[in-house]
Formats: C-alpha cells, structure tokens, sequence
C-alpha cells in the first residue's frame, strides 16, 4: 500500500493549528469578494470566490446542514472542480453521484488507506447524515456544470523538493530537487491560492517517464491480452458513457487512490464491481500510468 496517494493527513480538522484568523479580509485577483480566513475554513460556508461563473447553489452545496452535513461546495467547491485530494464533482452523472453518497453511507465505499484520511471520513460523514432530498439537490447542480483540466502532467525523474502539507504537496522553493521515483507527486503551481480554496487553482502532476504512453495502452487494450480495457466502459475518449463517470482530465494521484480502493476492496459497491476484475490484473505502476494518460485528456 503506497503511503504517497495520501499526503501530510493531519487527521483532524485544524490539528495542532492556531485558531484562523478572523479579522483580515482576503481578496484574489479576479474576483470581487473577499473572505477571512475563518471564513475560508468554515466547513458550514463554502468560500465563493466567482459567483458569477456558476448557477446559484442550493442551500446543502453552500451550507450544508449543522451538525455534520458538511457544505458540499466546501471541498468540491462551487464550481465542483475539486481538488486532489476529493473529488472534481462537475458533469458527473446526476445518479452516479447519488449512487456514489449511499455507498459511503452503507460503508460500500472506504477510504483505501489502513488509518484515518480526512476527506473521505467527512465525506462519509455527511453522507450518513444528508436526506435524499439533500443529496438529489447536490447531484443535480453538480450534474449540470462543466468541468475544465486544470492539472498539467510532467513526466520526469527529478522534480522540485516538495513537502507534505494537508493532503497535497507543496514545493519548497530553490533549485533543490529530488528523485521522482515510483510515485506522482501533484502539486499546487500558487499553494495560497490553493488554501484559499480558489477554483481557479491549477496543478502540476510529476509522473515517471513513459507514463502517458504505457497509459493510452492501458487504457485502449487491457491488462495481460484481455478486453478489459478502460475505453470499453469509459467512453473512447475517457469521456464517460451513460452513468459510468468520465476520467478525462481528473486527478490523477485521485484516480490511484480509486484503483486502490477497488483492488483492496474498499469500494465494493454493485455499481463498481466491473472494476474488480481490471485492478486485478493491475499493479501500481499500472495504476499511475492509467491515471496520468487520463488525467492528460481534456474532459
């Protein structure tokens, strides 16, 4: 089980943190609104930076409800582009998402690491508490915007120096570097912009070298000469088809943590067992290749 899928987890909301600042208020360029950093980091009020640039979300997406329905758009963000470490919920299918919330309520769908991983604990604990009448609002305004590509993937062998912070990476700064190795590291190009949960925060995956190629077979022929190929569900371009969820553009150090959670058993969900026999032919180099090949693809 790689540990890098599942960076800087701090296991609890603010951990050994000084309480945010709730006084000085921050802007972003390109936006009119302004927020504190209490603001940004209340789970109950999703921070909406451009709210010219999507509908008018529903009072579960921009509040959630108190106690433990946490705000939808507080990870997913308004936009529902996400970020790595949750998922980019824009243009899912309306039923795909729905079917995806009653897998984290009936525990059908974990997270893949062996200890506590934040975004998805919250995740299911909304799920456990949201009424159907919640939920079907949340999917139906995810289901109707648009996702853009925001992360650039970079094969490489070396890559700047980088340090777990909060389920990313984030650079040092210099001109140190280190060995890639076998993993990808994705991280923020603006980490401030990224804390400030910007929607328009663009990210940099480092991938090992011959990634995007050994992906597009993957993804185009299988695994071992069978016919379980990714294309065959997910569309030819990773596009999607009907309600199996579209991988073009994503996150790819998300998408690896997904191909763990099958592979492990971690989502065990009728709707994902098509899955069970792919990952079984897959290893983890496998899994990062897939990923970086799709996440390379506009959506």
């Amino acid at each position: 089980m790689p540990a890098w899928p599942y960076p800087g987890n701090p296991g609890s909301p603010g951990a050994a943190a000084p309480p945010p600042d709730a006084t000085s208020s921050l802007r972003l360029p390109g936006s009119d609104q302004s927020f504190t950093l209490a603001q940004v980091k209340n789970l109950f009020a999703t921070p909406d930076w451009y709210p010219s640039r999507h509908p008018p979300m529903p009072d579960i997406v921009a509040h959630g409800r108190k106690p433990a329905v946490y705000a939808c758009g507080f990870c997913h963000l308004p936009d529902g582009q996400g970020r790595p470490e949750n998922a980019a919920l824009a243009g899912l299918p309306a039923a795909y998402i729905e079917a995806q919330v009653a897998d984290f309520r009936s525990g059908d769908r974990r997270s893949a690491w062996h200890g506590a991983y934040l975004p998805t604990d919250l995740m299911r604990a909304s799920a456990e508490n949201a009424t159907n009448v919640e939920i079907a609002a949340a999917a139906d305004y995810f289901s109707e915007l648009r996702l853009t590509r925001r992360v650039e993937v970079v094969e490489a062998t070396r890559i700047p120096r980088v340090v777990e912070f909060v389920w990313v990476y984030v650079m040092v700064g210099g001109e140190e570097t280190e060995p890639l190795g076998r993993r990808i590291i994705e991280v923020a190009i603006d980490h401030e912009r990224h804390e400030l949960r910007d929607p328009a925060t663009v990210y940099r995956a480092y991938v090992p070298q011959g990634s995007i190629v050994r992906g597009r077979t993957i993804a185009q022929s299988g695994q071992g000469g069978t016919d379980l190929a990714c294309v065959a569900c997910h569309g030819t371009d990773l596009r999607g088809a009907g309600v199996v969820p579209p991988l073009a553009g994503r996150s790819p150090t998300y998408i690896v943590r997904q191909l763990l959670a099958f592979r492990l058993g971690s989502r065990s969900g009728a709707a994902g067992a098509p899955m069970t026999p792919v990952v079984a032919l897959m290893n983890v180099d496998d899994m990062m290749a897939a990923a970086a090949y799709a996440a390379s693809l506009e959506p």
